[in-house]
């Protein structure tokens, strides 16, 4: 469980991941070696997964995202474990979620534009055995993003 000061500690590190130790310290009021003991222990419980940097995805080339809705025809582990290990494997697929509702996993596609789009699908997603429909929304406008939590 997540007390007051490890909560301030995440909120200014996804602010701010590259900041130091002391200025981090500073920022949530501790010494600089409680600071750092939090820090370690949040890395050690898996609370802090890693560090990396965020990338504009237009700037870098990628301006077609996609929100795709996939149902499976059967949900025999067979073709469920075989679903999630070729989707994890594809880096176009930023995000998948097993969700409840007409869909059985919606993922967020990104890529370069509809022509790899396009290939993403023939190539890919309808070759996937037991694939039932996979219905596409284009993103139009991203009105808010956020890999940060609120805290």
């Amino acid at each position: 469980m997540l007390d007051r000061q490890d909560e301030h500690i995440l909120a200014q590190l996804q602010k701010e991941g590259r900041t130091t130790n002391q200025q981090l310290a500073e920022d949530v009021g501790m010494s600089t070696s409680a600071c750092w003991r939090r820090v370690r222990s949040l890395e050690e419980t898996g609370v802090i997964v890693g560090y990396s940097a965020l990338v504009d995805r237009e700037k870098a080339g990628f301006a077609t995202s996609a929100i795709l809705h996939v149902s499976l025809e059967r949900h025999d582990a067979k073709f469920v474990d075989e679903f999630v290990s070729r989707v994890t494997e594809r880096a176009e697929v930023m995000e998948c979620f097993a969700t409840t509702g007409d869909a059985d996993y919606h993922l967020r596609v990104v890529v370069r534009d509809m022509k790899a789009y396009n290939a993403f699908l023939d190539e890919f997603m309808f070759r996937l055995p037991g694939i039932r429909y996979v219905r596409t929304n284009v993103v139009l406008k991203e009105i808010k993003t956020s890999v940060a939590l609120p805290f």
